[in-house]
């Protein structure tokens, strides 16, 4: 792990650049939110291949969907709130439907946006998303996994859904990492417990590990940062060996990475006991810091080290 922090958004940028560099005809379209994108880079060398459509989500969908038509890779580039929401129906019918080679980013996913509460947080991306057909949901952690997770997207043919964080954050994988569309990705190893995270909380679940292993916990934690498809299989395994699973996710408990693996223990006749750390079902997101809210919804590393210490004890 590199003590540094870097912003995804960044490598997301730098993997566009080197996409047209090795002669991906790609195209990004914003709905101006050039800054909340960080695409300045990627507009002063390609500036003619980045489109701005004005604060309209909806042309910003279909726009990128005629772009693919026309032999573009086509990306989109904005708030996850907005994208989800509003442009709904484009994403469902121009992408989805229709099979066309669209990369939707939704950034500033979870409650990124902080103070701007429930209008601005995004905690029902995944739920909306795998409600859809025939689209790939993704959700990279660091800078090297979206840098892989982004390399494999602009590569792949058909729609793909990539949720983004926005703080700068440490890295926790190995340079050799590579990124396998349908697998999880092992940070730790262990016997007693497995944690499971989604995009950035896997943060949070990585250093729980570290202080659950100076109690002599050994937890295995997996970064689940391919949604759709899910590695069912590295699950179910994890759970079989452990018996105890937490997953974290900031995002709605509804639909979620919480519920996938309940689906799975179900499915998988797993006998296990879970916790589910997340946004209640049926809530809006609190407003206030980022760190505040994580720590109220206890999706930050001591809200995992006690309900990993909570399992332990009734088990």
């Amino acid at each position: 792990m590199h003590e540094q922090k870097h912003d995804l958004r960044e490598a997301m940028v730098q993997s566009f650049i080197k996409a047209v560099d090795r002669g991906i005809n790609l195209a990004v379209v914003v709905s101006d939110s050039t800054s909340t994108s960080k695409i300045k880079p990627f507009a002063q060398k390609y500036p003619d291949r980045l489109i701005n459509v004005g604060i309209a989500e909806q042309n910003l969908v279909g726009v990128a969907a005629g772009l693919s038509l026309g032999g573009f890779v086509a990306v989109t580039a904005n708030a996850a709130c907005f994208l989800v929401a509003r442009a709904n129906e484009q994403v469902k019918n121009d992408v989805c439907y229709s099979n066309t080679n669209v990369k939707l980013i939704g950034l500033n996913a979870g409650v990124c946006y902080g103070p701007l509460a429930g209008t601005h947080h995004a905690i029902d991306d995944i739920s909306i998303m795998l409600g859809l057909g025939n689209i790939v949901i993704l959700a990279p952690s660091d800078a090297i996994d979206t840098a892989a997770i982004f390399d494999f997207a602009l590569e792949y043919e058909g729609p793909v859904y990539i949720r983004m964080d926005s703080d700068k954050l440490p890295v926790i994988h190995n340079e050799d990492y590579r990124f396998e569309l349908g697998r999880a990705n092992l940070l730790r190893t262990g016997t007693d417990i497995s944690i499971m995270a989604m995009g950035s909380t896997a943060h949070e679940a990585y250093f729980a590990g570290q202080e659950l292993e100076a109690d002599s916990v050994q937890a295995e934690v997996i970064n689940i940062s391919s949604i759709r498809p899910v590695d069912k299989e590295a699950i179910a395994e994890s759970i079989r060996k452990t018996r105890r699973v937490i997953t974290v996710e900031e995002h709605s408990l509804h639909g979620g990475l919480g519920s996938i693996i309940a689906e799975i223990i179900v499915e998988e006749n797993l006998q296990a006991q879970l916790i589910r750390l997340g946004i209640p079902q049926g809530q809006f997101s609190k407003a206030g810091p980022r760190d505040k809210i994580r720590a109220h919804y206890q999706i930050d590393k001591n809200g995992i080290v006690t309900a990993a210490q909570k399992l332990l004890q009734t088990s």
